[in-house]
């Protein structure tokens, strides 16, 4: 197996791995629960916006110092949205117990 096709494998997975945890994340938003798991939901979304309109903002202020077209693709966003939700997530659980 060559190497071009190892890394092809490699970011297979990746994407598979990406486009699960943003399902995943969907899923769990319209999940109910009990208060100390919507607690948990709450605190991870807010943390979630906050990053993501962060990331959004420099990509702005990137773009008006470049003097250029804003080049932002939806997958990346949306990925990293549901990597920033799941770890918060994981922590919340961790400190607030579930």
């Amino acid at each position: 197996m060559s190497t071009t096709a190892a890394l092809l494998a490699v970011f297979g997975v990746f994407l598979l791995a990406l486009i699960i945890l943003d399902i995943a994340m969907i899923v769990s938003l319209v999940r109910t629960g009990d208060e100390r798991r919507q607690l948990m939901v709450w605190k991870a979304s807010t943390l979630t916006l906050a990053a993501v309109m962060g990331s959004l903002i420099l990509h702005i202020v990137e773009s008006i110092i470049k003097v250029e077209a804003m080049a932002v693709n939806p997958f990346i966003i949306l990925s990293v949205g549901a990597m920033t939700y799941f770890l918060s997530l994981l922590y919340y659980k961790k400190r607030y117990g579930d």
